[in-house]
């Protein structure tokens, strides 16, 4: 229960990874465009207000001055004066903006607001440049007076070639600005009313494919852990659903890659083992006892031989053991002595399980076995393999016997050992690939499944059971007629 918990939460994590992924690949770019849009868009209305604004108060600054400049300048210091003050007070915009005189010192001289602000000086930078450059300038910005907003446009009075004056005009940027601020609430307002809609699609977007394919996701991480063969239950129809059929697909033939690839190895690191041990347990013999027995120094080396060449055949029949599976394996038949056979396997482990402290019996049968039809190298690889497991499982009896003999047309061999024997509920498996029950002996569990197929190519029987008076007992039956 609290496995299948992790899995939900690994999967709801997984869910909300791909939606945070979704939306910072997919919402971000339509954000930060929108920012951007949202962005050129109030610089462009603040600069389209203000450039109208601007245009409008040159223009008519220029025209106010010109006219100064060209009919009332001429006439002297009085003149000039006494039009101004007719200007500031006949001055038809004075509601919303403000006409100025300022003399050459930067005071002014007349307003169209109040005559308190004579002698004043505004002191914004345009109207220093006016008079210094005798050009029309602008100031945008705040009053230093008052703190607000404003802007001013100051073009120079001109007299015999001096700057002798400026008329400034001055409004405030309030009520603009504020027509500035609805368009960019607007343009906000819409944006985010696009962002919304990208949000809920996106969102219907997730919930109709990331999540499937979170679900795909998490069988493949399942597979990729070890879980194959598992599928995907398909409810698409369109691409997604031929994503799930690649998925269920892949799952199946990694299974069956893996599971050729684990009985691969497993046969191998079994099936080397057995000569390499027979070969390691003669040369340590024969190195601890150089000078002994010279027909059994022979008889070991012989063996030695023996096992090397063995090992050699079946490095390179390995790659054979597939064809084993699917019934195409086939043997090098000859016509074979078995009970020389066995009696050389025999012979083979007897000192090896002598060193081990185990005792092994040989009994032979009364009448002469006829030669079978049969693969000499295979046969002997059962016998290996059967007396190995015996000396792995039932050494704990200190005693193993094996017998040959007659029985009618068949040729049986035995091989038991008196250790604990093999539980009742795991003899219908034990010579199921892989499979070693409760036993904690070394071995990958696939050596009786090997050599039962080989038995059974041989035409005959290998069967496993518990012997009267504990302990295991192999029997294979072989027929004497030819295969």
């Amino acid at each position: 229960m609290a496995e299948e918990e992790r899995s939900a939460r690994g999967w709801v994590l997984r869910v909300r990874g791909l939606r945070q992924r979704w939306i910072v690949n997919s919402i971000m770019p339509i954000l930060v465009l929108l920012g951007l849009l949202v962005a050129l868009f109030s610089a462009g209305i603040t600069s389209y207000y203000y450039g109208i604004m601007r245009d409008g108060l040159e223009k008519q600054a220029n025209a106010e001055a010109g006219a100064f400049n060209d009919y009332f300048m001429d006439n002297g210091y009085t003149e000039y004066l006494q039009r101004a003050i007719q200007s500031t007070t006949s001055f038809a915009d004075k509601d919303r903006i403000e006409l100025q005189f300022i003399n050459s010192a930067g005071r002014i001289q007349v307003s169209s607001t109040s005559s308190l602000k004579t002698g004043l000086t505004p002191g914004t930078e345009e109207i220093s440049q006016a008079i210094s450059q005798k050009e029309t300038k602008v100031f945008q910005g705040q009053d230093p007076e008052t703190g607000e907003s404003i802007m001013a446009v100051s073009a120079p009075l001109i007299y015999s070639g001096k700057v002798v004056g400026v008329l400034r005009l001055v409004t405030s940027l309030r009520a603009v600005n504020r027509q500035i601020l609805i368009a960019i609430a607007a343009i906000f307002l819409v944006a985010g009313i696009c962002m919304t809609m990208v949000i809920i699609a996106n969102l219907l977007f997730i919930n109709n494919v990331v999540e499937p394919v979170a679900v795909v996701s998490d069988a493949a991480k399942r597979i990729s852990a070890g879980s194959y063969g598992i599928r995907i239950e398909n409810k698409y129809t369109d691409e997604l659903g031929e994503l799930v059929d690649n998925i269920n697909d892949m799952s199946l033939k990694i299974g069956q890659n893996e599971k050729m690839k684990s009985e691969f190895i497993s046969s191998v690191s079994h099936e080397l083992r057995t000569p390499l041990t027979a070969i390691n347990g003669w040369g340590e013999t024969i190195l601890e006892d150089p000078t002994g027995d010279p027909e059994q120094l022979r008889r070991g080396i012989r063996i030695i031989l023996n096992e090397s060449r063995r090992l050699s055949t079946m490095v390179e029949e390995l790659l054979e053991f597939s064809k084993m599976e699917d019934g195409r394996f086939t043997l090098r038949v000859e016509q074979v002595d078995l009970q020389a056979e066995f009696e050389d396997a025999i012979f083979t482990y007897r000192e090896l399980f002598r060193q081990e402290g185990i005792g092994l019996d040989y009994e032979a049968g009364d009448e002469l076995l006829p030669p079978i039809s049969g693969d000499p190298e295979r046969l002997k690889q059962v016998f290996c393999n059967v007396l190995d497991n015996a000396a792995k499982h039932g050494g704990a009896g200190g005693r193993i016997s094996a017998s040959v003999c007659l029985e009618g047309d068949t040729e049986v061999i035995r091989i038991r050992d008196y250790g604990p024997g093999i539980p009742e509920a795991e003899l219908p498996y034990v010579k199921q690939k892989f499979y070693k029950g409760s036993s904690k002996a070394r071995g990958s569990g696939i050596g009786l499944a090997v050599c039962e197929e080989i038995v059974n190519l041989h035409g005959g029987t290998f069967d496993i059971g518990n012997a009267e008076g504990g302990g295991a007992v192999v029997t294979i039956r072989l027929p004497v007629k030819e295969i």
